[in-house]
């Protein structure tokens, strides 16, 4: 159901799974997938097997949307699927089967056309200790200085899917904002290589120095769960009082919802303090559209 290329290395060694496009509207990852399919075409030093999907949700791709239009279904809420329901159910369903079959995996996104992500890489905190050690070793090596570790209570998500299966497994973030930044993209292509390195398939390559690292590991119920945080209480435009990555205090005001005739206002609250990992960038928001998160 969507584009697969595979290079099997002359020597055995891990099955690395990378996916992007998840969501249809998130393209940096769709682009360094690209790229790394350009560069394995050409190169034979590779031990192990890699797994490439550039848009694994390509209905939601075609019309520039985070999910398709037949279902209307979030990707990222619908595994394990089902190999006879509705696309977005068959999508997950082939995936999470991909996924069971590797041994360690990548999933590459950003904040869509509606919200901006500081850059970071994360992983559910998965219980066996042997797996959530690998993952940490994953989301260090990548190498974006931001690190968010969070529950493993989560269903419904390419996460859950590897934590089922135990493969050790983390998702990477860059901005978003209906951008396709270069900066994003570089970062995830040295961040791949730089894991792959790590885990053993590629002996010969170097990877890029990796500099501070902030970690935050937040086992509380639904940490991570970006949809849900800092909702809107009523349809109408957002405007932010803070910045991506600016560190604010509980109570603190992230922005303000001003409703359609701008005679009714709402500010957004800090539930905690901490760093804001999440903004909204669109202005217009729903009823419970999310404006922000918190780690």
């Amino acid at each position: 159901m969507f584009a697969i290329r595979e290079f099997v290395g002359s020597t055995p060694g891990p099955r690395l799974l990378i996916t992007g496009g998840v969501h249809g509207d998130e393209f940096e990852p769709i682009a360094v997938i690209q790229r790394l399919i350009t560069g394995f075409s050409e190169k034979s030093e590779l031990n192990g097997t890699l797994t490439l999907v550039p848009i694994v949700n390509e209905a939601a791709f075609l019309r520039g949307h985070r999910v398709a239009a037949e279902d209307g279904l979030d990707l990222a809420r619908t595994f394990p699927g089902s190999a006879d329901g509705s696309l977005t159910e068959r999508v997950a369903d082939q995936l999470a089967g991909m996924i069971q079959q590797s041994d360690f995996y990548i999933d590459l996104h950003t904040g869509g056309t509606e919200i901006s992500v500081l850059p970071m890489t994360g992983y559910m905190l998965h219980s066996d200790e042997s797996v959530l050690a690998k993952q940490r070793d994953m989301a260090r090596a990548f190498g974006i200085p931001f690190i968010w570790g969070t529950s493993a209570g989560l269903d419904g998500r390419s996460m859950s899917a590897a934590r089922d299966a135990d493969v050790p497994a983390i998702y990477a973030e860059y901005l978003g904002s209906a951008t396709c930044s270069d900066a994003g993209i570089e970062a995830y292509f040295d961040g791949c290589l730089n894991v792959m390195a790590a885990i053993g398939m590629l002996t010969d390559f170097v990877p890029k120095p990796v500099g501070e690292i902030e970690v935050v590991e937040d086992n509380s119920e639904a940490s991570g769960h970006m949809q849900l945080c800092h909702p809107a209480p009523f349809a109408g435009l957002f405007y932010p009082e803070v910045e991506l990555g600016e560190s604010v205090s509980e109570n603190a005001i992230l922005g303000t919802v001003v409703d359609f005739t701008g005679e009714t206002s709402g500010n957004i609250i800090a539930e905690k303090s901490g760093r804001v990992v999440v903004l909204r960038t669109f202005p217009r928001v729903r009823e419970g559209d999310s404006c922000g998160v918190i780690a």
